[in-house]
């Protein structure tokens, strides 16, 4: 992030929290004419990526709560957050896939490709 970016944040707005992943938050100190309420924004550590907005904090920025969600209450079933994988060796890949040996399962048969001028 850029500095002219860190410091027109602390200016125009005030923090609010830090996440686990290092997401810095702000909330304006103005309500924005047309909403009535102050605009709310992140500052992400590495580069621009939305994805590494949790969820209890993407409430928050959409205006869904008033406070951030707490990130220690966790359920079982609760998973980690992760990040988009696509594009990276991580990503989903069905069955099928050319990276995964480009097989995909027989059809019933009934199944005729179809070529031009036929």
């Amino acid at each position: 992030m850029s500095f002219l970016l860190r410091l027109t944040s602390s200016l125009r707005g005030r923090k609010v929290g830090t996440d686990r992943f290092g997401n810095v938050y702000y909330e304006g100190k103005a309500n924005q004419p047309v909403y009535g309420r102050p605009r709310r924004w992140v500052l992400y550590p590495q580069g621009k990526d939305p994805t590494s907005v949790p969820p209890e904090w993407h409430a928050w920025l959409h205006h869904t709560v008033a406070v951030p969600l707490s990130e220690t209450k966790r359920y079982p079933w609760q998973q980690e957050h992760r990040p988009n994988l696509t594009g990276t060796p991580s990503a989903y890949r069905p069955a099928g896939h050319d990276y995964v040996g480009g097989t995909r399962h027989v059809t019933g048969g009934d199944y005729e490709a179809w070529t031009p001028g036929s």
